[in-house]
């Protein structure tokens, strides 16, 4: 065993009770993590990997190593005096009932709800508004451990059938099946092998996405590729399916395919990437269109279809227009010269377009809050949306013969509120409202602007309990994640609720890389712009700390994914100016990510260690690769999940080991590696809260906090 792998880290933490300080000193030992002689050679650079053995979390070795650095984690965790009182605090805030919401198909209304405690959220149907509900699909019964969850959906156009995806344990992969919506009973279909895929029913059939069967050890190491679209027709066997789409030529591309609501477009959007879309069509009331046409060519853009305004579509597109404008095409001829503007581009970015009893609903941002027009579909304003406050909205839409329709309305200190949206009168009522236990009087949430590195505009969601005193002394938990055009919007959660309540403040950063300002917003944080997003996270926690609102001593920062990114490289980058840090489910060796799975879809975004220029500004910020021997970093609590086959866990399992064996300081590193889960969508509520329980622990300890 190396000296540094059999490092016994003391620390103290320190937990008021009763008003007497109490002192507690524990040992911490990493377990061993080998180190193996690879070195890569990048354009002439050599790389050492010496964890790469961990990327094989098929071996036994690997399995092993995460035992024994979950027992660690456990042990660690165990002995925080408060964290059984957090769980049951959560558990508390968690139980609330929880209803979405209704939307109408064939004669009932469907909703959303979960009890309160429920792994999964189950999907009820009433014949009237209000109504007496009946269960018609609970995920709950379809694993013991609530760990099967339910994806993309869809109800046939007369409302009689309903195909739905199911995934396993958190894993991208899922299986199609289709329920008789009268009876309630499935019917024999079932689909296998389908990944990142919409359900798009036309006549007796539905289109959806799916790859070919890979071999087992390909479902997590090898990238998906050839992606295909079919036509699976109601009752037949999945080998029956008619293949409508292939490109031979570039496997890395994804593709899909959706039905006007009419039925008579059939639009297929192709990507290379996370960014960028061709557009094609084929008129299905055209007997001679066999093959589809080009609607938009190239990647450069963002341009999508909303609906058909008769023998034209209404496309949404960014072209020449980074904040986004709605064009009208004519499929005959469909070049750029010939394209009617319907709605212009405007100062706030446009996020979406819904679609409601033949008029189009359009959601904009201003800095981060959402706000909604309804438009006609030649492009006249009829009404504003009037929403309750600073926050985020969505569900807009229905049919084009619906009067009316159901939207949803959150905020950071707002649990969600359901309103129903009368279409003529363009009034909202409040229809339900989520009663949890705590006052929301007692919160606030401001929005505040500071300068990043390069004198950008940022802005910041604070919440926290009035009253605050801005003596730098609060604790704080800083969350972002400034990617893939994602815009991060005012939402609630009773987690997040819970380190407020404890006189924490959280802190959301609107950083560049999103969407937020359209864009040009998000071109400003990808590929060798991508420091501006590190840079925006950092200028944040600076701006709290002249501003008084906290110290270095006091901050956390958290994100996930892309997020997971952000963080890794701004505590390696700036370690002195955090004291716990929290990655999730990280992409954290940016010069192999795109070697796994669905990463080569990321290259877009980041650039590709493949490319030479690329690789001298992801080796820069690459997390991984910018650890330092004899560095002090924060405390450290890394999580990642077994069945993560988005972003495989891989790269949290080298970058816990490397930072085990790299930190010089008296602040614990530590990993925890869920089980039978995935990269987060349809994690049971049971999950959720034992994660968040130990978040929570592990940042109060750390930060000097006490229940």
């Amino acid at each position: 065993m190396s000296k540094k792998n059999n490092r016994r880290w003391v620390f103290m933490s320190v937990s008021l009770i009763a008003g007497q300080v109490m002192a507690q000193q524990q040992t911490l030992t990493y377990p061993e993590s080998k180190k193996v002689d690879t070195v890569d050679n990048y354009h002439g650079t050599p790389v050492a990997d010496p964890y790469r053995w961990l990327e094989d979390d098929h071996s036994a070795e690997t399995k092993a190593w995460v035992d024994a650095q979950n027992k660690v984690t456990e042990n660690y965790l165990s002995n925080i005096p408060f964290r059984k009182e957090i769980r049951k605090r959560l558990e508390e805030l968690w139980n609330y009932p929880k209803n979405g919401a209704p939307t109408k198909h064939g004669r009932y209304y469907y909703f959303f709800k979960n009890d309160g405690l429920q792994n999964q959220s189950i999907l009820y149907r009433s014949a009237t508004l209000g109504g007496t509900p009946e269960v018609f699909l609970d995920p709950n019964k379809l694993s013991a451990a609530g760990t099967t969850a339910l994806g993309s959906m869809s109800f046939s156009k007369d409302g009689k059938y309903f195909a739905y995806l199911l995934s396993k344990a958190g894993s991208d992969w899922q299986e199609g099946f289709v329920m008789d919506v009268e009876t309630g009973q499935p019917l024999a279909d079932k689909l296998e092998w389908v990944k990142f895929s919409g359900l798009s029913w036309k006549g007796n059939g539905f289109y959806y996405s799916r790859y070919d069967k890979p071999d087992e050890q390909s479902k997590l190491s090898k990238k998906n590729e050839f992606q295909k679209v079919y036509y699976h027709r109601l009752g037949d066997p999945q080998e029956k399916d008619e293949l409508i789409y292939v490109d031979k030529e570039h496997p890395l591309r994804n593709a899909g395919v959706d039905v006007t609501e009419d039925e008579r477009f059939l639009i297929l959007a192709t990507t290379e990437g996370t960014s960028g879309r061709e557009l094609w069509f084929r008129d299905l009331q055209n007997p001679a269109q066999k093959e589809f046409s080009l609607l938009v060519k190239g990647f450069a853009n963002e341009p999508e279809v909303i609906d058909n305004d008769g023998d034209k579509l209404l496309v949404r597109t960014n072209h020449n227009a980074p904040n986004y404008k709605i064009v009208l095409i004519d499929p005959a001829n469909p070049a750029e010269a010939n394209w009617k503007v319907i709605v212009p581009e405007k100062k706030e970015a446009l996020q979406g377009v819904g679609l409601a009893g033949g008029k189009l609903f359009l959601s904009y941002l201003k800095d981060a809050s959402t706000r909604v027009y309804q438009y006609d579909y030649k492009g006249r304003l009829e009404h504003e949306v009037k929403l309750p406050g600073l926050g985020t909205a969505g569900g807009f839409g229905g049919k084009k013969e619906d009067k009316e329709f159901f939207y949803t309305y959150t905020s950071f200190i707002t649990p969600p509120e359901v309103y129903k949206y009368d279409i003529a009168t363009g009034v909202s009522t409040l229809y339900n409202k989520a009663e949890v236990k705590f006052n929301p009087a007692q919160y606030e949430t401001k929005q505040v602007f500071f300068r990043s590195a390069d004198g950008e505009s940022v802005p910041v969601f604070l919440s926290y309990k009035k009253g605050i005193r801005l003596n730098g002394n609060n604790p704080v938990l800083l969350y972002g994640y400034g990617g893939f055009n994602i815009a991060v919007t005012p939402s609630f959660s009773v987690s997040n609720l819970y380190f407020m309540e404890q006189g924490g403040i959280y802190a959301v950063v609107s950083l560049r890389g999103g969407s937020e300002y359209g864009e040009a917003w998000h071109k400003a944080g990808m590929m060798e712009k991508k420091q501006n997003v590190f840079n925006d996270f950092i200028g944040a926690a600076e701006y709290l700390v002249k501003a008084k609102y906290t110290n270095p001593g006091k901050i956390a920062i958290r994100g996930g994914s892309n997020g997971g990114l952000l963080v890794g490289a701004c505590m390696t980058q700036r370690p002195e100016l955090f004291k716990v840090a929290l990655p999730a489910v990280g992409v954290m060796d940016m010069l192999r990510y795109q070697k796994f799975t669905i990463g080569w879809a990321w290259a877009v975004e980041y650039g590709s260690s493949d490319n030479a220029e690329q690789f001298k500004y992801l080796l820069k910020y690459s997390p991984l690769h910018n650890l330092k021997p004899g560095t002090a970093y924060p405390a450290t609590l890394i999580t990642t999940a077994d069945h993560d086959d988005r972003v495989v866990p891989a790269h949290s399992f080298k970058f816990a080991a490397t930072l085990q064996a790299d930190n010089a300081g008296p602040n614990p590193t530590l990993i925890r590696i869920e089980t039978q889960a995935g990269h987060g969508a349809g994690k049971p509520t049971s999950k959720m809260i034992d994660e968040a329980a130990d978040i929570w622990a592990f940042t109060m300890y750390n930060l000097g906090m006490h229940k």
